[in-house]
């Protein structure tokens, strides 16, 4: 696969995958947006990394509701990170623009969040 990730689990419109690395999820996130947005579709994606339990061919844990939660504070064709993994990417050429602190439903703490930026066309 072109980013080395995984899809695990698909429900009702939403999709979870697994990648060897969050610069390589972000990099998937961002063109699907673009490629499926002539067909009236909007998307949003939310990326974190962290531990996550692997439960027969599905994955779960903290990491993946604080994906979840992530995502859903993204609006449509928009990617959200955490700081987690804008921390992780210093140095991937990646840019981020600061979407402020979250309470992130069922997740204790605040967590600060940022929008991927896209490149200039």
């Amino acid at each position: 696969m072109r980013f080395r990730g995984r899809e695990v689990n698909s429900a009702g419109d939403g999709l979870l995958a697994t990648f060897d690395g969050p610069a390589r999820a972000i990099r998937c996130a961002l063109p699907i947006g673009e490629k499926i947005a002539p067909q009236g579709i909007e998307v949003r994606a939310g990326v974190h990394t962290g531990e996550s339990e692997l439960i027969d061919k599905n994955v779960g844990g903290i990491a993946v509701h604080v994906g979840s939660r992530v995502m859903a504070h993204a609006g449509a064709n928009e990617v959200f990170v955490s700081s987690t993994v804008k921390d992780l990417v210093a140095g991937s050429g990646l840019r981020f623009e600061s979407r402020g602190v979250h309470v992130l439903k069922g997740v204790p703490g605040k967590w600060r969040l940022y929008a991927v930026k896209r490149a200039a066309p």
